[in-house]
């Protein structure tokens, strides 16, 4: 490290004003912080120094994703391999053909949305900030895993300009730029977004897997196959070749869908290294579940076959689709979230009652959290500006009375 260290003190000149490289200033601070912990302290004014910084926080949340993010691969390579009729291959062999489906997809999002960080931190003369670590790891955990490159590329791309550089980079995005690129893939090519071909990899990665889906084979989600239910009586879900799931099966993960959205167990995983580090509100997180949980017990009190979703078990509803993931890695984003602490709360209450209301009462759109979030998003200034004009007229009243 004292060697990298003295060749980046011996280079920095050239970067800095008058140097051949001055114009990739911001490329070398983005570098440079990335490696070492700035040298730099506040000299004047008022300054919260906290040795838990942005890059510390980022990584947590990367460390946090890693749990779902590497059983995902596993579950990749298991559903192909059932699929093409070979359930004997060995976990290391599922494991791998996962990493070689999901690497083209992490490497396009980081270097299409860093480049265009890169690209704006230039224009601006602007330190290049770490958010899209996170951003960048969450889109392809998100995203099915058949969504062409080209698509990725193009959905990230918008939502890192539109959803967060216009608005002023990290720390200034009104909504979560992860579920806006998922948002940008769901309205602008939805055929590739659901069905049976969206979330089951059935081709060979890298030339690994090579086989033809047996004749049972269904792509279906779970979800997907509650919304095609027909009957007063919730039809036996299954997977890949027609074999039955149960709610433990969804817990586990051993079923289709996104990367990182399946195991409700790596998720909580997660969930619990975000509490324990104190990088995540846990007032968020447990009111999305108790939002989301009351919210599936209330319309499963009278279930009808005009809306299969009604039929689900209220804590198998929690296991199905992207709620768990969202509960725990989208509403906790700090920066689009509620900030105060009533606010947080409703916040999170309301982004689950939203998510299990979506997903139940529209039957061409199965999963609801995506929605629920980005809804919130929205609406997450308005709940603070509430909670604090309330606790302003009560302080007011509270003096009156004095």
């Amino acid at each position: 490290m004292n060697i990298l260290r003295k060749y980046m003190n011996k280079i920095q000149p050239q970067f800095r004003p008058g140097g051949k490289l001055a114009k990739l200033e911001s490329v070398y601070d983005g570098m440079e912080t990335f490696l070492f912990t700035p040298n730099t302290t506040s000299r004047c004014g008022a300054h919260i120094h906290d040795g838990n910084d942005m890059k510390r926080t980022m990584i947590t949340v990367v460390v946090a994703l890693l749990p779902a993010l590497l059983f995902g691969m596993y579950n990749i390579g298991l559903q192909h391999y059932l699929a093409i009729g070979q359930p004997d291959a060995t976990w290391l062999t599922m494991w791998t053909f996962g990493l070689l489906a999901m690497l083209p997809v992490i490497v396009v999002s980081y270097v299409v949305g860093l480049g265009i960080e890169f690209i704006g931190a230039q224009i601006h003369h602007k330190e290049i900030q770490e958010g899209f670590l996170v951003t960048g790891m969450l889109i392809p955990m998100i995203v099915p895993i058949n969504t062409p490159l080209w698509m990725v590329a193009v959905a990230t791309a918008f939502a890192v300009i539109f959803a967060k550089e216009v608005f002023g980079g990290t720390g200034m995005n009104i909504f979560n730029v992860a579920l806006i690129t998922r948002a940008v893939l769901f309205f602008g090519y939805p055929s590739r977004m659901s069905g049976d071909e969206a979330f089951v990899k059935i081709d060979s990665a890298f030339g690994m897997g090579q086989g033809t889906p047996v004749d049972a084979f269904s792509g279906a989600t779970p979800l997907g196959q509650v919304a095609t239910n027909v009957g007063d009586t919730l039809q036996p879900l299954h997977n890949v070749v027609g074999e039955p799931i149960s709610t433990c099966d969804a817990f586990m993960g051993f079923i289709a869908g996104s990367p990182g959205e399946t195991s409700m167990l790596a998720i909580l995983i997660g969930a619990a290294i975000l509490l324990i580090t104190g990088v995540a509100s846990w007032r968020v997180m447990c009111s999305v579940f108790a939002g989301g949980l009351a919210m599936a017990a209330l319309v499963h009190i009278a279930p009808t076959a005009t809306y299969p979703a009604t039929l689900i078990d209220p804590l198998a509803q929690l296991c199905y689709g992207g709620f768990a993931f969202a509960a725990v890695f989208m509403a906790t984003d700090p920066v689009t979230g509620a900030r105060t602490r009533i606010g947080q709360y409703i916040y999170g209450f309301l982004i689950g009652v939203f998510a299990i209301l979506i997903r139940v009462y529209n039957n061409g759109f199965p999963e609801g959290a995506m929605l629920a979030v980005l809804l919130m998003n929205a609406f997450a200034p308005l709940i603070d500006h509430c909670v604090v004009s309330f606790n302003i007229k009560r302080r007011l009243k509270r003096a009156a009375n004095k």
